[in-house]
């Protein structure tokens, strides 16, 4: 198995733990799915660089914690839209 997927956005997962699946791509949730609240660009890329320290960017996957198939479609995608800012946001700051 070379990639897993761990959600952290419903959990809060401390993120130390994805420290021990090294060489591991890692298939991030950052989108809380419990609530249909469209979260902010900031607020998810801040999901992403709680794990920073124990996984390079090269190796993570952003995605949404599963079950976005309940979300109503308006939520879905500004989620999803939130997503992509956080992901080009993250891109400039860490000059990828």
């Amino acid at each position: 198995m070379e990639q897993i997927s761990i959600e952290t956005a419903q959990s809060s997962l401390d993120c130390s733990v994805l420290s021990s699946l090294s060489g591991k791509t890692i298939i991030l949730g950052v989108l809380n799915l419990s609530d249909p609240v469209v979260e902010t660009p900031s607020v998810v890329a801040d999901r992403v660089r709680r794990a920073l320290p124990y996984v390079p960017a090269s190796r993570l996957v952003l995605a949404p914690d599963c079950g976005m198939k309940y979300l109503p479609r308006e939520s879905a995608d500004g989620k999803m839209a939130a997503l992509a800012a956080a992901a080009a946001e993250l891109r400039a700051e860490l000059g990828g």
